[in-house]
């Protein structure tokens, strides 16, 4: 008989009146990898607090470890014991892996701490999975994909039975994902169980036994292990594959500008190396960075504005800089977490980068009130009066992206734009991005994992640990020697 490690039963869970959590069931095994599919986000942060802080419940039950912990009688112990592992980290930066795994956690009690002993005590831990991270470490100075493991383990020796992870495909290389899963699939078959919360179904289908769906706050289906076909999975994402199909399309018939709109000459600190490419009007160029470090560097080097003579950029042919260049614009990653100013009014941050192109647009009102009446019809009613911060996410994307089209750059650096996005609001910054295309802005789009962006390319330029270079025009997808999704239909 199998070993419940986690259940939530008929939860109903209320955020300042909000109802966040409606019906919601969920089971989860000891030795059991499963993977959850967010149809939107709604309800997916409130799950996860749910998962780790036992708040007051509306209804229903929570169970962990065969005992109960929360009800809407009330709760037990405030926090559980399970382990998120998602983009933002929970080490301590400044202090050893050795630290961070052993001294941090609840019940140490030396008051002398040798680090001797700490570094034999982690060594089997490594042993086992088979990776060598220097215990004496600095946390800062770790990969991405050591920082996982570190947190895997720091978990582990926590006595975490259940250990979630959160959109680790966007974090990693492909080559880093298949290794941690392996990582993944040791402590499973020791008893621990694992919740893997990703949108695409080729990651899902690679490592989980079952996968729960959730949309709107309620889990409107679980798949068991007979019933993950690859056509079961796709009805679930039937929208959004056909609109990837359509586009696909769409590109076979489009044809680029041969101009050249922007060039980009990079030289690597660590090796010398040089990188050229360039990017076309109306073009989508995908940089793949196979190495975390290696993607640190191209964002020191090409978007945060560190261009020294031996890196630079050519705008028309034009040397150029970044620094308040009206020709060219960044997307940050978490762009509605990292780009609006809940101090500025909407229409502020609207025409934030206008001033690029307009010098007199801070004095007075009356460009900015011709702009918003220009836009009233574009932008949904009301929206104008409304704060940035009670926006929604669809607002607020489509705030940061009309934006850039204010600016009318000719080229736009887009860094992961699809990372964090559910289903629903992929599909609005895919709408998004293909504004841009259609105005002839050159878009470059810089990744570790292809995910989304391949199939919105033109070309992909993958850089790997070795800084060589592989350039794969969009005939030539279907060579790439990687899994993405949607490779199938090139």
């Amino acid at each position: 008989m199998k070993k419940e490690m986690f259940r939530m039963e008929r939860i109903t869970y209320k955020e300042h009146e909000i109802t966040k959590l409606v019906d919601f069931n969920l089971h989860i095994f000891a030795g059991e990898i499963m993977g959850m599919i967010p149809i939107n986000s709604f309800g997916l942060s409130a799950f996860l607090s749910l998962l780790q802080t036992n708040l007051p419940l509306y209804d229903g039950y929570v169970y962990y470890q065969e005992n109960l912990v929360n009800s809407w009688k009330g709760a037990g112990t405030n926090q559980n014991r399970i382990t998120v592992i998602e983009s933002k980290s929970c080490l301590v930066e400044r202090m050893t892996v050795s630290d961070n795994v052993f001294v941090l956690r609840k019940g140490f009690r030396q008051q002398m701490i040798r680090k001797s002993v700490l570094r034999k005590q982690l060594q089997p831990f490594l042993d086992d999975i088979g990776v060598e991270i220097v215990a004496d470490a600095y946390v800062e100075r770790l990969t991405t994909f050591e920082r996982m493991v570190v947190e895997l383990l720091k978990g582990i020796v926590a006595g975490h039975k259940l250990i979630v992870l959160k959109d680790i495909e966007s974090l990693i290389t492909g080559e880093e994902l298949l290794k941690f899963y392996e990582i993944i699939r040791y402590y499973a078959k020791k008893g621990y169980a694992f919740l893997y919360i990703c949108s695409h179904l080729e990651d899902i289908m690679q490592i989980c036994s079952r996968v729960a769906v959730l949309s709107s706050g309620r889990i409107e289906k679980v798949l068991q292990a007979h019933e993950m076909t690859a056509d079961n999975l796709a009805v679930l994402t039937e929208e959004y594959d056909t609109l990837i199909r359509g586009y696909l399309e769409h590109k076979k018939e489009k044809k680029l500008d041969e101009s050249s709109v922007c060039k980009i000459h990079s030289v690597f600190k660590d090796s010398g190396k040089a990188l050229d490419f360039w990017v076309h009007a109306g073009e989508c160029l995908v940089v793949q960075c196979m190495d975390n470090q290696l993607y640190d560097a191209m964002l020191s080097v090409d978007i945060n504005g560190l261009l020294t003579r031996e890196s630079y950029l050519e705008i028309d042919e034009i040397k150029s800089t970044l620094y308040k260049n009206k020709d060219v614009a960044v997307i940050k990653e978490f762009p509605t977490k990292t780009m609006l100013f809940s101090d500025l009014n909407y229409t502020s941050n609207l025409c934030f980068n206008l001033d690029r192109r307009m010098k007199g647009v801070w004095i007075g009102n009356k460009i900015r009130k011709s702009i918003q009446k220009e836009y009233s019809n574009r932008l949904d009613d009301g929206v104008f009066d409304t704060a940035v911060e009670d926006l929604t996410e669809k607002q607020k994307y489509q705030l940061v992206y009309e934006r850039i089209l204010l600016q009318k750059p000719k080229v736009v650096f887009c860094i992961q734009p699809f990372r964090g996005a559910d289903l629903a609001h992929r599909m609005y910054i895919w709408t998004l991005l293909e504004q841009f295309l259609e105005k002839g802005i050159g878009v470059v789009v810089l990744t570790i994992n292809l995910a989304d962006s391949l199939a919105i390319a033109d070309r992909l330029v993958c850089i790997d640990k070795s800084r060589s270079v592989q350039e794969y025009t969009r005939e030539e997808f279907g060579e790439i020697p990687v899994l993405a999704p949607w490779k199938h239909l090139y």
